[in-house]
């Protein structure tokens, strides 16, 4: 009887969890399509508080009269449906972009993972960047998921030779889904170019990757899979999770080597369920 109670509650749970993927994925696509129109804002508080991130900054540059910079056309282009990717051009300006890495420059520190027996930070080879998290953003313009779902945003810096190996967002274990749930998505905005390598890989992407207009352009590393070249000011969505609430091992990236120049970047993780910094 117990065991039948257990079984109805885990159903139960998952058919939650399975309606509010579905929702987010419908979400998701109407914020394609508000991107693609052109018809994009963002909430304006009412406090005096100093900028300590990229909401805030918007809102008093916007009072002060300095604007945001010249911003191009905005729009969306679908990169992949396993896993379900998107690149947003033009997410950011350029002023933007010098905001958030001059705001996480002073705090830089060699990048860490994740232990999954322990939940606590350790070094690894496969993550050789540095960053700086610089707290959490006071909007959820990126998917439509409450803001209490995402984690700090962090920035992150590679230097020629740096890279961060394939790797999935969501976990594997218990311990590391008790505070929010599963990792379901992560948006990553590229804040500088790169002049070369530094790609977002995913190699284990389904369909032709060959086929992205920019593949000539791609380092050797980022011709082993589904890659995107760094761009200034553009933003890339992909989900870990799919809308049946299953893991996505299609959803497997990286970070490839730096050749030449430099790789300036943020990162936000989005959880299941409100994460508790």
């Amino acid at each position: 009887m117990l065991k039948l109670r257990h079984s109805r509650l885990q159903a139960k749970k998952l058919s939650t969890v399975t309606l509010v993927l579905s929702m987010l994925f419908m979400l998701t696509v109407v914020l394609l399509m508000l991107l693609g129109l052109g018809i994009f804002s963002l909430p304006i508080n009412s406090d005096d508080s100093p900028p300590t991130d990229l909401t805030s900054y918007r809102r008093m540059a916007s009072e002060r009269g300095k604007g945001l910079g010249k911003r191009g056309q905005q729009w969306t282009e679908i990169l992949s449906w396993e896993p379900r990717a998107f690149i947003y051009h033009n997410f950011l300006s350029k002023e933007e972009c010098d905001y958030l890495i001059n705001l996480a420059k002073p705090h830089m520190a060699k990048s860490t993972v994740v232990d999954s027996k322990t939940g606590k930070s350790k070094d690894s080879r496969v993550r050789t960047s540095s960053d700086s998290s610089v707290g959490r953003t006071k909007s959820g313009v990126f998917t439509f998921i409450p803001v209490e779902h995402g984690e700090g945003l962090q920035v992150l810096y590679y230097e020629a030779g740096q890279k961060y190996d394939a790797h999935f967002d969501y976990f594997l274990d218990e311990f590391n889904t008790k505070n929010g749930g599963q990792r379901m998505a992560t948006v990553l905005m590229y804040l500088s170019d790169v002049e070369e390598g530094g790609e977002t890989i995913f190699p284990a992407a389904k369909g032709n990757v060959s086929a992205v207009p920019w593949w000539n352009e791609l380092s050797d590393c980022g011709k082993q899979g589904l890659a995107v070249k760094p761009k200034m000011v553009d933003a890339l969505l992909f989900w870990s999770m799919r809308p049946d609430a299953t893991l996505d091992p299609s959803s497997l990236h990286g970070g490839c080597p730096v050749i030449s120049g430099n790789k300036w970047s943020s990162k936000k993780w989005i959880h299941v369920e409100e994460y508790k910094v």
